[in-house]
């Protein structure tokens, strides 16, 4: 077995079936207001059950906000939405020193970043510079101003935003940056049926506003916890090893996936198997996990980035290679 696929010891851990309830209890919640769409939803709980981060990637109008929202107060976080734009500076998103005269001295006044669920609306219409002071924060659960460390709230997820279809004025994520990123999901428009759903009962309030927290910060850390103690034997492993070295030796790839992205496909596996009120993972979550988790970290040869190329390739490699039994 790897020393990956060793679960971390720990003292007190919540029992797996009480994990796989709260788990599930998150998706149903925030299903009930976000319709149609239960996949995305189960991913999204999946990375923050694994500690990492979405990046959601579609056109206006489908729901993103209504997602990111959702999922913040069916965990019972605090929210914040920030606009990204041309204009916005790393400052005002980490925060900055300002100085009182009362005091003579420097206080720091902290940014939306300290919240514990943050939706980076648009991303790439910042500069690289903004971009990458949020994307830092999310790497180190961190920041750093004037030489002074400030700790983000725990939990803190991250839920970016971006539209493919719209390059004008934009600066794309360079492929260092997605990779930061556990997830790269899209939402699509949702089925006539849903859509009607959501006319007819849509009151004056919106749904998302009623929605009450299933799960607390400290039970959120504690299915956290036991996921990492998911058993993944190393036939698993090797598995998921043969389909990215496959990634790396495509001749239709430049970059293939990073070690950082085999060690975000392996929490998210955990994630998936607790769900499913597993102790152990299968190749099946694996199997369900390699689009979403690996499609954006590839550089295609071609140049850039190909969103449909890139899960494509993913799902012929992942077709190449003999599942374990």
């Amino acid at each position: 077995m790897s020393a990956d696929a060793l679960p971390p010891q720990s003292t007190e851990v919540m029992s797996p079936e009480a994990a796989s309830r709260i788990a599930n209890d998150l998706v149903e919640n925030v299903s009930s207001v976000f319709r149609g769409k239960e996949q995305a939803v189960r991913w999204t709980v999946a990375s923050a059950i694994a500690r990492g981060h979405v990046l959601l990637e579609d056109v206006p109008g489908v729901g993103k906000t209504t997602l990111a929202l959702a999922l913040a107060r069916s965990l019972g976080l605090s929210f914040q939405r920030v606009q990204f734009t041309s204009d916005l500076l790393p400052g005002d998103i980490v925060g900055v020193s300002v100085f009182s005269q009362s005091r003579e001295t420097f206080t720091f006044r902290p940014g939306p970043i300290f919240n514990g669920l943050v939706l980076a609306d648009e991303i790439n219409r910042t500069t690289p510079r903004t971009q990458s002071a949020l994307l830092e924060a999310m790497s180190e659960g961190r920041v750093s101003v004037d030489d002074q460390t400030y700790e983000l709230p725990d939990p803190f997820l991250v839920i970016a935003t971006q539209n493919p279809l719209d390059h004008h004025g934009t600066y794309p994520l360079p492929e260092s940056q997605l990779d930061r990123f556990m997830m790269r999901l899209s939402i699509g428009y949702p089925r006539r049926d849903v859509e009607r759903a959501i006319i007819m009962e849509r009151g004056m309030v919106e749904p998302v506003q009623a929605l009450e927290a299933v799960c607390s910060s400290d039970e959120l850390r504690a299915v956290q916890e036991m996921a990492s103690r998911v058993r993944v034997e190393e036939s698993l492993v090797n598995y998921v090893l043969e389909v990215v070295e496959r990634t790396r030796a495509h001749d239709q790839i430049r970059v293939g996936v990073s070690t950082r992205g085999v060690l975000a496909m392996m929490r998210g596996v955990r994630a998936v198997a607790l769900m499913e009120g597993r102790t152990f993972a299968v190749p099946d979550d694996a199997r369900e996990l390699f689009v979403p988790t690996l499609a954006h970290r590839l550089s295609m040869a071609s140049g850039g980035q190909d969103r449909g190329r890139s899960e494509a390739l993913i799902e012929s490699i992942v077709a190449s290679v003999p599942v374990p039994t």
